[in-house]
């Protein structure tokens, strides 16, 4: 909105959508909260209420998470990519890439980045071979004579999560030092009215090396002179706040979280002095859930054909379940579901053991047919297979990182199994756990009890190899784990097991061609009739104390009506 010498504008992002375009899930078969498609209702309706002065920025991880990225990724690649056409059709004024696009490897990457209309931004993400960035570090634009810098960045952890097929050719600067630089490059180059971050990378913590930390958002916003406004993601929680800036200024710090459900929105009154400069006089920031906005109808239209082909291709029937199975059992002990998978990948790899975590919270393939569909249940993202060689200590220690992130320890009956924390409710990443649930890797190939009345680093004991055979703590054993785990996420390699980060690539005995979500499919279509049972392999002891807690923590993560 303008009123002479003074203008409105509105800023909004969106951030790790993680392809929720569309007010239908693709996996459930069912409507789907938010999306893309209740977005564009409600930037339509801003845009003609502010006479168009609205900035919208998307702030990447965008490529991965629903099966309609997957299938234009990967089965229809030759296509426009869907998130470049929904990109464009919405009239995106920048974009930046996540970790998660970045997953998808150069040739996806690549070739979304040159669909969008828009700048793709990753000021942080230099070429070797020039040492320049690889994608445009800013951006300029220009909405009623305010001239708006936005400066683009990545989480520069990808080397942790990622292995180097999928970002050769580059490497990730520590985002407190880009910004640095760009800030003052804008400021002496282009002379902004306002500057504003695009993070890919969460407001603190993460993780944490001597060559990059993860989420750095609140750093930039309180040790970089410059910035107005600090826009980020990656770590899916919902953030409001103002701090004060290292030039004194306040920096207004938003985070809209994932899928879709809400954007983050910025409003900016500026005020053009004598010389024709436009100066703030004020911002302030707001969440905008748009669960309850109407889906456009247009935007629909627009897409019909893409989500009927989508809907064709995932519900394709590839086997048949015996009963339902359900990540829910994979916390409190052994599970079908998780145990499926983990003996499916050492079917796949001929692998002596394997690790999995549960990469949804909460997610059930019913009983009868299986389709394609399923396979997101199963397997959420796309990581590859390694088998990688680890002494049994290493495989000692690897547990007992995982199972003390994962349990508390009991000092009564009366206390938890789980370890729960207060403040992550609303952490789509955590759900109530104090740590990250999909690095609670439980084991297959081993027989083991964890007492969770010991003390962390002492609650794991392993008793036999499954087979019947000794587990010898100084024997190198075949290990089975997702490329992700692998290639160090979640650091159970690293911190658990001990095994220098610049070592992992040098376990690495065997990597997979595809993504683990196809040789699931696979195998499953060549069983044909699947009959998903736990492997009773492990277990949380005392069970006195222990089968009473887990009733109630399930109860509490799951609701009263928990069976």
């Amino acid at each position: 909105m303008s009123d002479g010498n003074q203008i409105t504008l509105h800023l909004i992002e969106t951030s790790d959508v993680h392809g929720c375009f569309f007010p239908y899930d693709f996996i459930s078969g069912k409507p789907k909260a938010g999306s893309l498609a209740r977005v564009t209702t409600y930037i339509k309706q801003l845009r003609k209420e502010s006479d168009n002065n609205v900035v919208l920025l998307d702030n990447g991880d965008i490529l991965q998470g629903q099966p309609v990225c997957y299938y234009s990724n990967y089965v229809r690649s030759t296509a426009p990519n869907i998130a470049a056409s929904v990109i464009n059709y919405m009239g995106y004024d920048a974009e930046t890439v996540g970790n998660h696009d970045i997953e998808t490897g150069h040739a996806v990457y690549d070739k979304w980045a040159g669909e969008v209309n828009c700048p793709m931004l990753g000021a942080n993400t230099i070429n070797t071979t020039t040492n320049r960035p690889y994608f445009k570090p800013y951006t300029i634009i220009d909405r009623s004579g305010v001239r708006i810098a936005v400066i683009g960045m990545l989480t520069p952890a990808i080397p942790n999560w990622l292995e180097e097929r999928l970002w050769q050719g580059l490497y990730f600067d520590d985002i407190v030092k880009s910004a640095a630089y760009w800030t003052n490059y804008v400021k002496e180059h282009e002379h902004p009215d306002m500057i504003v971050g695009l993070f890919h990378s969460g407001w603190e913590g993460g993780i944490k090396t001597d060559k990059y930390v993860e989420d750095e958002a609140q750093m930039v916003a309180e040790k970089v002179p410059g910035f107005d406004i600090v826009f980020f993601g990656h770590d899916h929680k919902p953030h409001n706040s103002v701090v004060k800036g290292a030039g004194g200024n306040d920096v207004l710090c938003l985070d809209p979280a994932n899928n879709a459900i809400r954007v983050a929105q910025a409003d900016v009154k500026l005020q053009k002095d004598e010389n024709g400069k436009y100066e703030i006089v004020s911002k302030a920031g707001k969440l905008v859930d748009v669960i309850d906005f109407e889906v456009d109808p247009d935007y629909m239209s627009h897409f019909s054909s893409d989500i009927d082909s989508v809907k064709t291709w995932v519900n394709r029937k590839i086997g048949v379940f015996s009963h339902a199975i359900s990540t829910r059992d994979s916390y409190f002990g052994n599970s079908a579901f998780n145990d499926f998978i983990m003996n499916m990948q050492m079917k796949i790899t001929g692998a002596d053991i394997t690790f999995n975590a549960p990469l949804s919270l909460d997610a059930t393939i019913d009983s009868g047919a299986v389709t394609v569909a399923d396979m997101f249940k199963l397997y959420k993202y796309e990581n590859g297979i390694y088998v990688m060689r680890l002494t049994g200590e290493e495989i000692q220690k690897y547990l007992e990182m995982s199972y003390d992130q994962w349990c508390n320890t009991m000092k009564s009956p009366d206390d938890h199994l789980l370890l729960f924390a207060t403040d992550t409710r609303n952490d789509s990443q955590r759900m109530g756990f104090k740590n990250l649930f999909f690095n609670f890797d439980a084991a297959a190939g081993i027989d083991y009890v964890v007492d969770v009345t010991k003390p962390d680093g002492q609650k794991v004991k392993i008793l036999r190899m499954t087979n019947g055979k000794l587990f010898d703590k100084h024997k190198y054993y075949k290990v089975a784990v997702n490329s992700y785990r692998g290639n160090g996420g979640g650091e159970l390699l690293t911190k658990g097991a001990g095994i220098p980060k610049d070592s992992l690539q040098k376990r690495i005995i065997w990597r997979s061609q595809y993504d683990q979500r196809h040789y699931l499919m696979k195998e499953i279509e060549s069983e044909g009739y699947c009959n998903p049972q736990p492997n009773h392999n492990w277990k949380f002891i005392p069970e006195k104390w222990t089968n009473a807690a887990a009733k109630r923590d399930r109860q509490l993560l799951f609701g009263i009506n928990e069976k």
